[in-house]
């Protein structure tokens, strides 16, 4: 068996080629072409390769799939903790895979399937334009904010950015340069809110036929969006031993530090699939509104830990809700909103636990 680590970079690879014992077989630079790649590691059947799970690592992976026994997709960070090196080249990185490699010390990434990762790069996309579009209009209100006699004349609407608001935007005349300044952004929205809506096109598509969208959307907070952009991040539940394994991967778990027989909690980690944590983080505010058990939950930390914390952790409580409706194959099934009215005592009372889908 050969083992062949892949030091990847945008326009060229550095290979390096080993047996069992350890010895090189052959090494070398290769430009990232799939012809000259499948040539270099052609000879090395039967072989095993290996690369970290860098920007596009996708495509180097396609290629060496196609003529190799396996291809093992590296944890960056982990790899970095075992064999951290003062001086890093090509040659000692593409050594320290192969070594990993062949004395099975590897940390594995996961490898979603060819067409999940299409359906993500899809998805990422149209987030992409979403965080765009958040931006402009956080510019927009900048501007309007510097005239205080100007703002103070704004429609009294939920959203400045609905009909009623986006009349008064085009409408409104502002001193100096900002009047410029915001008809420049409130064009640019335009032309990004048109790229939103040519992608909803594409999201109907991916969620065809997927059962696993189906079953999501029945969780509240999570609409036509997010349930596909959760069911292609999560892929595969049964990856997951169980909901706090899914949580970590989000980066949606406080950090955690123990010493001296004492143990301390910070702010959630932030480490693992942004996508997937922000998603369940921005489904928070629709899914209280809908659902009583979550409510109730959200209020009891908002009161003790504040809003930002209550959020975090009914994202985790969304997230867990997500991972049984998905390893135990069924739909869930919502309360009605809490009354406004309703009593402290019989809010906090109601929690997910006592919900007939959190069996």
């Amino acid at each position: 068996m050969h083992y062949i680590g892949v030091d990847y970079h945008n326009r060229y690879s550095y290979i390096a080629v080993k047996d069992l014992e350890g010895r090189v077989e052959r090494r070398g630079s290769v430009s990232n072409e799939k012809g000259e790649v499948q040539q270099f590691v052609a000879p090395c059947r039967p072989g095993r390769a290996v690369l970290e799970a860098t920007r596009n690592w996708g495509v180097m992976y396609d290629w060496l799939e196609e003529v190799l026994d396996g291809v093992v997709l590296a944890h960056p960070l982990k790899v970095r903790a075992i064999a951290e090196a003062r001086i890093k080249t090509d040659k000692i990185s593409a050594d320290i895979l192969c070594d990993l490699l062949r004395t099975n010390l590897l940390p594995e990434a996961y490898v979603p399937g060819r067409e999940t990762r299409e359906a993500k790069n899809v998805l990422r996309h149209r987030l992409f334009f979403v965080r765009m579009q958040t931006m402009i209009k956080g510019r927009i209100h900048t501007i309007i904010d510097r005239h205080p006699e100007v703002a103070a004349q704004a429609p009294d609407v939920t959203d400045l950015f609905g009909a009623t608001g986006t009349r008064w935007l085009r409408q409104v005349v502002l001193p100096g340069q900002d009047n410029r300044l915001l008809a420049s952004a409130i064009e640019l929205l335009e032309v990004v809110k048109q790229k939103i809506s040519e992608s909803n096109e594409i999201v109907k598509e991916l969620a065809l036929n997927d059962e696993r969208v189906r079953l999501l959307r029945s969780i509240p907070g999570l609409g036509p969006f997010f349930s596909v952009v959760a069911a292609n991040e999560i892929d595969n539940v049964a990856r997951f031993s169980d909901e706090k394994k899914l949580c970590a991967y989000a980066g949606l778990v406080p950090s955690t530090h123990s010493s001296g027989g004492k143990t301390f909690h910070g702010r959630i980690t932030k480490t693992g699939n942004k996508w997937l944590r922000w998603a369940f983080v921005e489904a928070v505010p629709p899914a209280i509104k809908h659902d009583a058990d979550l409510f109730a939950y959200y209020q009891r930390l908002k009161v003790r830990k504040g809003n930002n914390a209550a959020k975090v952790a009914t994202a985790r409580r969304l997230m867990t809700v997500a991972y049984r409706v998905l390893k135990q194959e069924r739909l869930y099934q919502r309360r009605e909103r809490m009354p406004e009215k309703c009593s402290a005592p019989a809010v906090l009372a109601i929690t997910l636990a006592d919900s007939p889908q959190a069996d």
